[in-house]
């Protein structure tokens, strides 16, 4: 393994999930968790571990954003603060 290249995936994923809880606009917000989610999929097929990798692309990013997008359709997308 590269750890050049498992640090710089760690900083991306870290940066995207600190962005997605300072937003204030919630498409953004989903779309920083799903980035969040795509840099731990690279990460967990950096380690090895494919099925873990697949899990979380299908469900973490694939699933869970439609349903953050499909419930941002019933809500406000923008805080009152």
């Amino acid at each position: 393994m590269v750890w050049q290249l498992d640090l710089f995936l760690t900083l991306l994923a870290i940066i995207a999930a600190a962005a997605a809880i300072t937003v204030k606009d919630l498409l953004s917000a989903v779309v920083l968790l799903n980035a969040f989610s795509f840099f731990m999929c690279l990460i967990w097929t950096q380690l090895g571990a494919v099925d873990v990798a697949f899990t979380e692309a299908s469900v973490g990013a694939g699933v869970s954003g439609v349903f953050f997008i499909a419930t941002l359709y019933i809500t406000t997308r923008r805080t009152k603060d």
